[in-house]
């Protein structure tokens, strides 16, 4: 029976239609994300930092790609409640770090390395939120809850990137740093009276730091970074330098964190091809590390699920790097996009992602996948359409702009599909974790997914100087296409999700 708005759980707990926590765990998510990923750039800037310097900023986008490798700890030790309040009690303490770090005379050394660290704290955070809401869900409410997830997130990046940044400058970044660290503060109280304990504890942390100081673990720490020192020796030779000169500017725009994920996308494929002679290998191994990779790999029709993870975000990533440029060469400001897709984008996205988790509660995912990805995909014509109608305005300001009335309505259908979109897609993460290895199983399949997010934005913008804008929008679509191909072989669809029954 479907659940109601009010529903009473096994334990006699009555839980509200959406849970509070649900939503106040996913801002707490968005909002450390944004002070390292969106503030880090305007904080460097206005400290005088050079381009390039601005530019390293790109690598505290790591620790979201490595996270899958530190997950499973988070699954094989205490509770996911524990190390999502952990988690936000460090994160406070580190905001707070750099409020007194941005108060110095050259804060920008100290304040970097604490970016850094906030970047793995988050990023951990992340693990122990995703696996908590899969724990403490059942399946009919997770997936009615995701757009209501992605809602409160998206928030927290508009509070975080936007509240933020405009309050440093209304009262210097000290100020700011502690009105962060106060949200976080608040965010922490919550959770703490809010979380439903509901886990059985693992093995004690204590034992954690015992596993990391084996010897051992030592030797393959020390290992990988002597292969690492031996990587950068290489890529340093004159020799190579002058080889790659011709592909330096497409390598810088791929940046480190693309190389990683792509680096990491094919060791699970090694992994996936090598399934049957590791199982045999770990029969005997107590190794919470590697079970997890290959519990997750071991299922039905795995290769398709990770070209479906690979393929789903690839179109959408291409169009949303290029449409503001195609809106600004058609003659839309920048003050009238921020109102586009600032207001009414991101509202329709928001309205698209609780509509399709409704969708998928009520009828099902695999009844439903079919609608809700062209949802998301044929806007990409739109686009394509939109090119085409104002076409002769590229390049040509003289003959007038775009009406925004006009373009207004694309970019909210873009979004609401594109809402709609993300819906399936969490959902389906969400399928594809099993019960045992929650948080590392989804942490796996976000960091496959952030290839083509990468890979995507980075070969957009050649593309569509190579194409012309209606080409490029077309060509988009296309890309979505094999995605779409793959649902019929897709497994999963009808699985209960992680933790259900």
């Amino acid at each position: 029976m479907a659940d109601s708005p009010e529903r009473v759980e096994a334990n006699g707990e009555q839980r509200s239609w959406p849970p509070a926590w649900a939503l106040t765990t996913y801002f707490a998510e968005g909002f450390p994300y944004s002070l390292v990923r969106q503030i880090s750039t305007v904080f460097f800037k206005d400290h005088g930092a050079s381009l390039q310097a601005i530019g390293l900023t790109s690598l505290y986008g790591l620790p979201w790609v490595l996270k899958a490798f530190w997950a499973p700890a988070v699954d094989a030790f205490s509770t996911k409640r524990r190390w999502l309040l952990g988690a936000e009690v460090a994160l406070v303490l580190a905001v707070l770090a750099m409020a007194a770090g941005s108060s110095l005379a050259n804060p920008l050394e100290v304040v970097s390395v604490l970016f850094l660290l906030t970047a793995f704290l988050s990023a951990t955070h992340d693990i122990a939120v995703d696996g908590f809401y899969l724990e403490a869900l059942d399946r009919e409410s997770q997936a009615r809850f995701v757009g209501y997830q992605a809602m409160a997130y998206r928030l927290a990046l508009i509070a975080g990137g936007g509240g933020v940044v405009w309050f440093s400058g209304v009262t210097g970044w000290r100020a700011a740093f502690v009105l962060a660290a106060g949200i976080m503060l608040a965010l922490l109280i919550v959770h703490v009276f809010l979380l439903p304990a509901r886990e059985i504890p693992k093995r004690p942390t204590s034992e954690l730091l015992r596993v990391l100081l084996r010897p051992k673990a030592l030797g393959d720490l020390a290992l990988v970074a002597a292969a690492t020192a031996a990587a950068w020796w290489v890529w340093s030779l004159p020799r190579v330098q002058a080889w790659i000169a011709p592909s330096k500017p497409l390598l810088s725009k791929i940046g480190l964190p693309g190389f990683i994920t792509a680096a990491l996308v094919v060791i699970l494929l090694v992994l996936l091809v090598n399934l049957g002679r590791l199982k045999r290998k770990l029969e005997a191994s107590d190794s919470f590390y590697a079970k997890a990779f290959v519990d997750y790999l071991d299922q039905p029709r795995m290769g398709v699920a990770l070209a479906f993870l690979l393929t789903y975000r690839t179109g959408e990533s291409a169009l949303l790097a290029m449409v503001y440029p195609l809106l600004k060469d058609i003659g839309i400001n920048r003050a009238q996009y921020g109102v586009l897709y600032g207001t009414f984008g991101i509202a329709a996205s928001i309205a698209g992602g609780i509509l399709g988790g409704h969708l998928i509660s009520k009828f099902t995912l695999r009844r439903v996948i079919w609608p809700l990805m062209l949802a998301q995909n044929v806007p990409h014509l739109l686009y394509m359409a939109l090119a085409l109608f104002y076409g002769h305005l590229v390049g040509h300001p003289e003959m007038g702009a775009a009406s925004p009335y006009v373009v207004g309505p694309f970019v909210v259908m873009e979004a609401f599909g594109a809402g709609m979109g993300t819906s399936v897609f969490m959902v389906f993460i969400q399928r594809t974790c099993k019960a045992q290895n929650k948080a590392a199983h989804f942490s796996i399949a976000t960091s496959v997914m952030n290839i083509s997010s990468t890979l995507a934005g980075v070969l957009s913008g050649y593309l569509a100087a190579w194409m012309g804008w209606p080409l490029f929008f077309g060509f988009t679509f296309l890309v979505t296409i094999p995605s779409m191909a793959l649902i019929p072989w897709l497994p999963v669809l009808d699985r209960p999700a992680a933790g259900t029954s």
